[in-house]
């Protein structure tokens, strides 16, 4: 049996970290389409580091067809692709693009890498989607009732055997009708042989922005892909909005838009404020970097550094504010900004050296397995850290179990004190929208029923703040009247109801 709830009672499979989850890129009307695709995806490779793929259109003038080119693999971009696959096997003047981290299901399987492509009666077809449909159980199982073979465990092949099956007219109708059949979150890119096409989920969950080089339209998940390309942000994609970009658009310069459905209220994911998102790009229509600074501010304003003993009425400055590397920087500084101006005796200081060489670790030594790769990501700085108290700013808490190992890992500094700020909430439920948060179970936050003294504890420091969900709410932008955000994780308000099996209890989707 199934239905649809607000889900507080059902889970996402087993998974180690929040990661974060996918990143998109689409060109059309470029002669290096595929290599534009591949700094694209490199400018986005924070989104995705299991997998990339390049999906890229070539027009064959001796046959006067179309052929899709496909390239992708396991790993980063910069592994996946070399000059001679861009060069000689990408050829064609559009090409899509996907960074991949799994949210559920099979992360190892090559064939749930994207792009997907597909050759039906029309042409040729190819997809790229960032979020998860929550009703992809029931669509799954249609389109098996009616001969559908399924290639991937994702549930982005559903979208695309919707299209292909589709039976309206024109190609515009057949997206139109499948999109309003789907529910979820999706910034998705799609090829055909001719076209380009951009489509975003009515609630605006994940980011998605479009952008112009010259005469060739971008279309990509954040503006970070666009600065790599010197190509200019034109404007965020809307919610609920379909924009299909061909030689007609090339020739007036006016894209083609059509709208799924229009909503009262958008629900933005505010973790890509938090944590997904580069602090350079801009995302719902505003610079993460100043939205960040604003979180460290209310952080600071609603939790500041301790002031047990006075330690701001002698000349030494003994205490100070480090960050974690590289995910807190900027909200650090937002609330280190903050608490000068009423704090004399307070430094800032780089107290972690985060290595950006970290791969994975085969052979294990004998100490903690856990413990060694957590020192082969960072480093403490000793001379900083010895004898302070130290202030350190994270941007959140999943499990707890590497924030225990750094927070042992610094105590052999030997600090004076050590106290932690959180620029989230506590992480209380999963999400069903595309990003990869472990079960309900294992968060810390469930697994000490919501104490805040009990988790201190197990983190071994003197204190613990987090951000209240007010305080995030009244820092992040408004930018229009329909602008909201999606709380979730913290709240477990689901704006958007999540399909389930009943008889399992579990969420049906994959991606």
């Amino acid at each position: 049996m199934k239905e649809f709830i607000q889900p507080d009672n059902v889970f996402l499979s087993d998974e180690k970290s929040v990661r974060a989850n996918c990143g998109v890129f689409g060109i059309f009307n470029h002669p290096k389409s595929a290599i534009m695709a591949y700094y694209g995806l490199h400018a986005l490779q924070h989104r995705g580091q299991e997998a990339a793929g390049i999906v890229s259109s070539e027009y064959l003038p001796d046959k006067d067809k179309y052929h899709f080119n496909v390239h992708k693999g396991h790993g980063l971009v910069l592994s996946v692709f070399d000059e001679k696959t861009l060069t000689e096997h990408l050829k064609g003047n559009s090409a899509i693009g996907h960074n991949r981290y799994s949210t559920t299901g099979a992360s190892g399987n090559k064939n749930n890498i994207q792009p997907f492509k597909v050759n039906y009666k029309d042409g040729n077809l190819a997809l790229a989607h960032n979020g998860n449909l929550t009703n992809a159980g029931s669509l799954r199982k249609k389109l098996q009732d009616e001969g559908t073979i399924f290639q991937t465990s994702t549930d982005t092949e559903i979208i695309l055997h919707l299209l292909a099956r589709s039976k309206k007219e024109n190609f515009v109708e057949k997206l139109l009708d499948v999109f309003r059949e789907i529910r979820g979150s999706y910034s998705v890119v799609i090829l055909t042989d001719d076209k380009l096409i951009a489509a975003r989920d009515p609630y605006g969950v994940r980011p998605f922005v479009m952008g112009k080089l010259d005469d060739s339209f971008i279309f990509a998940s954040e503006t970070t892909s666009l600065d790599i390309l010197n190509a200019d942000y034109v404007r965020d994609v809307k919610p609920g909005e379909i924009i299909v970009i061909d030689k007609e658009v090339i020739e007036t310069g006016k894209e083609k838009s059509y709208m799924i459905a229009e909503l009262d209220k958008y629900k933005h994911c505010i973790f890509e404020y938090i944590y997904f998102s580069r602090p350079d790009s801009q995302i719902f229509e505003e610079k993460v970097d100043k939205v960040r600074r604003y979180i460290g501010a209310h952080l600071a304003r609603e939790n500041p550094p301790p002031d047990k003993d006075n330690p701001y009425d002698t000349d030494e400055k003994k205490v100070i504010v480090i960050n974690v590397p590289d995910s807190s920087n900027t909200a650090t500084l937002g609330y280190f900004n903050e608490c000068i101006k009423t704090t004399r005796n307070l430094k800032h200081e780089i107290g972690l050296i985060r290595s950006h060489y970290v791969g994975r670790t085969f052979i294990e030594p004998g100490q903690d397995h856990r413990q060694m790769k957590v020192k082969t990501k960072f480093n403490v700085v000793k001379g900083v850290l010895a004898n302070r108290k130290v202030v350190i700013i994270d941007d959140s808490i999943v499990r707890g179990t590497t924030l225990k190992l750094l927070v042992n890992l610094i105590k052999q500094a030997k600090p004076k004190e050590i106290h932690l700020r959180i620029t989230s909430p506590p992480i209380v439920s999963p999400c069903y929208y595309g990003m990869d948060f472990p079960s309900k179970e294992e968060l810390i936050a469930n697994q000490y029923n919501g104490d805040i003294e009990e988790i201190r504890k197990s983190l071994g420091v003197e204190s613990l703040k987090y951000l209240s969900v007010e305080s995030l709410l009244d820092a992040v932008p408004k930018t229009s009247e329909k602008t909201d955000y999606c709380t979730a994780c913290f709240t477990r308000n689901y704006p958007i109801p999540v399909e389930i099996d009943t008889d399992t209890d579990k969420s049906k989707f994959d991606n």
